[in-house]
């Protein structure tokens, strides 16, 4: 493209926000990945894309569109009663039995149908509309639904058991159910249903994190869930309604999570109702089964998760974006990582690597309580990792304003910091309350704390007890929210070798106790040489996850970023030599 037609082109976006790059994007393989960045600074457009580097700015010109204004839904102002009821009387509901949900009727456009009768469901004041053909399985919307779908005003609170369905027919089917069983719905007790339905892309009965903002209406209603002692979970008897189970499930905490166990050929509340009648659903909700947290199972409970391995074999954890790293190491969800080195060895700095690899490869959101980097610092230290370029002024050409603006926006999408503003010292409960909040409203996938000796411990004297019961709860917590992470902890005072240098420290050189090492479920060291750092894994729970070994990387300091280095240098332990490894450092530490 010429000069002129880019300046063109950027200047008839007209607003800020993310965009397919015009030049390099049909040559990519991902050709729809937003990689340009352009932010409107008064009579100026700033952009740049992250891929190719196209950089620039252009002044405004009088022929630039506004920003497009939000459209106002506004809802039909006369309603067919007798539509709306007969099409629910199809599904075996009856209209006077659900009273109170705002339902309409119209006459709608479907994509490939043309005009159609049609009924709605109406969402908050004004917020959306979804609509279904009467006739087919036609769906549109207006505007877009962001909250939970149920009678009355959701802020009105007090509910000791909510109800979560996976769509408006089944959160109708239930309300009957409870209604006509016996007495009418309990004023404690809420029926509700998710805005978008179950998710599109999952794997396992976990979604794909490019799904996470669709679960917004969670934090939508945070105070509703928190206050609620009882979360009771009705989504379809299919892959995607466990995924959407899963993932609501690990956002709330699964300990207050029940599930609504459907009988054979059934596949949703409505199909109950419809097969089985309404006392049938309405024991089907009274008597939900707990989300498995702990306990004792029998082999049937784990069914699903053996025959996924028999047909997709054991899955290895996500890349950290460094092929050397990868021989030895992968992050998976669930799993505690505990990483430990010499003072000054790097290993802020390559989690902070890892965690932007993974949120740009992979769009996960972290929680980062950072104790040794206030926040406006570190998110300088993550920009410089996610843009390549330093900060500051220096030998080196910073950042621009463009440069700035993405790396802000995409550390904004990512990143939530756990940053206690109150003086109040910190403690493992006030970092498990905050994560919860984090997993909640983003959906973060992973926790990172560093370093462990900033958090107030509860074991007295004994200093052992208290590290390996602080372990325990982060172990616990990682599994039911499907968390990774990771625990960056300093090493015990150190002697120096005969020749001035200092050992490797490993999991049990960590200060305070031997359970770094024995309740990690990996474990790694990031130790600085002349000339490269080195990556050592001292752990690893399971084999498909990582392995015992060593590989290295380089740094630059300049832009904060580390890199691989050649293969040669990639070293995988045998289990004997692991062994002999850790009892030759052994006796160079002090405890």
């Amino acid at each position: 493209m010429t000069d002129a037609e880019v300046e063109n082109w950027i200047l008839g976006i007209g607003e800020a926000g993310r965009f397919e790059c015009l030049v390099c994007g049909p040559d990519r393989k991902k050709k729809h990945q937003k990689t340009l960045s352009v932010t409107v600074d008064g009579e100026y457009v700033l952009y740049n894309c992250w891929h190719c580097e196209l950089s620039g700015k252009q002044k405004k010109k009088s022929y630039i569109p506004e920003p497009s204004k939000i459209t106002v839904i506004s809802k039909p102002k006369t309603v067919n009663k007798e539509l709306i009821s007969t099409f629910l009387s199809g599904r075996g509901i009856d209209l006077d039995a659900v009273s109170g949900f705002n339902i309409v009727s119209g006459t709608k456009y479907f994509n490939g149908s043309g005009d159609q009768p049609a009924i709605g469901f109406c969402y908050g004041e004004n917020e959306a509309i979804k609509w279904r053909s009467v006739e087919g399985k036609n769906f549109t919307q207006d505007g877009a639904a962001r909250s939970l779908w149920t009678r009355g005003e959701l802020a009105r609170g007090g509910y000791s058991t909510i109800v979560i369905t996976e769509g408006e027919m089944d959160t109708l089917a239930i309300t009957q159910a409870l209604t006509r069983s016996g007495e009418a719905v309990p004023d404690d007790t809420m029926v509700c249903s998710v805005p978008n339905g179950a998710p599109s892309k999952f794997s396992n009965k976990k979604i794909d994190a490019s799904e996470d903002k669709k679960f917004a209406y969670i934090w939508g209603a945070k105070d509703l869930i928190e206050n609620a002692e009882r979360i009771v979970l009705a989504a379809d008897d299919d892959e995607a309604g466990e995924a959407l189970l899963e993932e609501v499930s690990r956002r709330i905490g699964r300990a207050k999570c029940w599930k609504v166990e459907y009988p054979e050929g059934c596949k949703d509340a409505n199909d109950v109702l419809m097969k089985h009648g309404e006392e049938a659903l309405a024991d089907l909700i009274a008597s939900p089964t707990p989300m498995p947290l702990e306990g004792v199972y029998s082999a049937d409970d784990y069914s699903d998760d053996v025959q996924f391995l028999y047909d997709k074999g054991l899955m290895g954890g996500i890349s950290t974006g460094y092929k050397g790293v990868d021989n030895i190491y992968t992050v998976l969800q669930g799993q505690l990582t505990v990483v430990t080195g010499l003072p000054g060895s790097g290993k802020s700095q390559f989690i902070d690597n890892v965690m932007v690899n993974l949120a740009r490869d992979n769009d996960w959101k972290w929680a980062v309580a950072s104790f040794e980097n206030p926040p406006a610092l570190h998110i300088v230290k993550l920009s410089e990792c996610y843009t390549g370029k330093p900060f500051f002024d220096g030998v080196n050409p910073r950042m621009n304003q463009g440069d700035l603006a993405g790396a802000k926006e995409f550390v904004n999408n990512h990143f939530a910091f756990l940053d206690s503003k109150d003086g109040d010292p910190t403690t493992i409960d006030s970092i498990i309350d905050r994560a919860k909040q984090a997993v909640m409203r983003l959906g973060v996938r992973g926790l990172v704390v560093d370093p462990y000796n900033y958090i107030a411990q509860s074991g007295g004297d004994n200093e052992h007890q208290s590290i390996s019961e602080m372990l325990t709860r982060m172990v616990q917590f990682a599994r039911s929210h499907d968390l990774a992470i990771f625990f960056i902890a300093h090493p015990a005072k150190m002697r120096q070798n005969d020749n001035g240098t200092y050992p490797i420290p490993k999991g049990m050189h960590i200060s305070g106790s031997a359970a770094w090492f024995a309740k990690a479920d990996n474990g790694l060291t990031v130790h600085r040489e002349e000339g490269h750092v080195e990556i050592h894994s001292w752990k690893a729970r399971f084999k498909w996850i990582g392995t015992v070994g060593s590989c290295n990387l380089t740094f630059d300091p300049i832009s904060g970023r580390y890199q691989d280095e050649r293969e040669d240098q990639w070293e995988i332990e045998t289990p004997a030599e692991a062994k002999r490894d850790f009892h030759e450092t052994d006796k160079d530490w002090d405890f």
